[in-house]
Parts: structure tokens; C-alpha cells; sequence
């Protein structure tokens, strides 16, 4: 099994959840996030007095699956995530050694179908 862990721009979560969902996805998690990259936060100018978002606003995914169902998810996430511009997040994948169902106590990739 794998943690897949995304960090999306977060305008982008509905493309995302559909192009996830049809490739068969059953779950996931988001999380409200902030940060920064390359890009490096961005000026605002409201009211007209200039300051500097230093952490921009994101949508981190975790989506726990197996081994097998890893390269689809990924190309999923990375398709429907793109615009093209800086700042379209990146993808992280961790191995994870076992899981638990709390309800059922099945353990292993039945506890994550």
C-alpha cells in the first residue's frame, strides 16, 4: 500500500475529485493547507496599501491505496491539477506498512477498498 499526499490549488479540487472518482477512487481527505514554493507568496492591494501573502492557501489530498491502483491515481491527480502556471502543487508518495478498518478490524488493502 501507498499514502498518496497532493497539494493542489485549491479552485482545482472538483476536477480533481471527478477525475479521481473515475478512475475509481472510493476516499480520500482534504485538508485546508498553506504554503509556499517557488512562487513565493504573492502581493495584494486592498484598499490600496500593498502587502505580501507570504503563505498561499492550498488543498492538501491523502488518499491511501494499493500498490496496484498507485500509477492511475497519480496520473489523475496530475492531470486535472495542471494549469501550466507556477504554483500547481506537487505529489508525494509514502510507503504505508499496514492499515486498520476501526468498525470491522480488517486489516491491510481491505481496510482501504
Amino acid at each position: 500500500m501507498v499514502k498518496i499526499e497532493a497539494v493542489i490549488k485549491p479552485h482545482k479540487l472538483d476536477a480533481v475529485k471527478e477525475a479521481l472518482v473515475k478512475v475509481g477512487v472510493s476516499g480520500m481527505t482534504v485538508s485546508e493547507v498553506r504554503g509556499f514554493g517557488k512562487q513565493k507568496g504573492h502581493e495584494d492591494i486592498p484598499g490600496g496599501e500593498t502587502f505580501t501573502i507570504e503563505f498561499l492557501p492550498k488543498l492538501k489530498l491523502e488518499i491511501v491505496c494499493s500498490d496496484g491502483e498507485r500509477d492511475k491515481i497519480l496520473e489523475a491527480i496530475s492531470r486535472a491539477a495542471k494549469t501550466g502556471k507556477i504554483g500547481d502543487g506537487k505529489i508525494f508518495v509514502s510507503p504505508v506498512t499496514d492499515a486498520v478498518r476501526i468498525r470491522t478490524s480488517e486489516k491491510g488493502d481491505a481496510a482501504v477498498q
